[in-house]
């Protein structure tokens, strides 16, 4: 079985993430969607939440699990028997990172190789940043997020509604 990792913050789920999930499918017999936890970082969400958010987003896909985790990605896959992480990609900036992230987890797991998505030209611009700050704003973000998870996520990031940065 080819399992494959996702990972990210998801803070919050957008459409160009489920885009990248739907693609990583037809590679994948299964695909973890791991949220990651990072105690030095502020989100919107909390992990429980983002996890929540995106099983709601992906409710009806097949052969997809969704987890929270902390430590290592390359001592995960393994934990997981995962061969693969999968990396979506808006630009050439998002690549030198991402290249150098897939080299460290190369190095930390020998048998893990990183899959690199263009993002579909319809996300290029998509980011969880920019959802949080048209959001903040009162912005119309119904055309970034799955309609089924846009009144909770408008509630929580509406500038007049948001409650103070959490940490994990």
């Amino acid at each position: 079985m080819k399992i494959g990792i996702y990972p990210g913050s998801f803070d919050p789920v957008t459409l160009g993430h489920l885009d990248v999930i739907s693609r990583a499918m037809k590679v994948f017999d299964k695909l973890i969607v791991a949220v990651m936890v990072n105690p030095n970082k502020h989100f919107s969400f909390t992990a429980d939440e983002r996890v929540k958010l995106i099983q709601k987003a992906a409710h009806g896909i097949e052969n997809i699990e969704i987890v929270s985790f902390d430590g290592l990605l390359a001592d995960y896959a393994k934990m997981r028997n995962a061969t693969a992480i999968v990396k979506g990609l808006r630009a050439l900036s998002d690549f030198e990172y991402e290249f150098q992230m897939a080299l460290t987890n190369k190095k930390l797991n020998p048998m893990l190789d990183t899959l690199f998505l263009a993002t579909s030209a319809e996300y290029m611009f998509l980011s969880s940043s920019m959802v949080k700050q048209v959001a903040s704003f009162g912005g119309d973000i119904s055309a970034f997020v799955p309609s089924c998870i846009l009144e909770e996520i408008q509630e929580r990031l509406s500038r007049n509604n948001r409650e103070p940065s959490n940490k994990e």
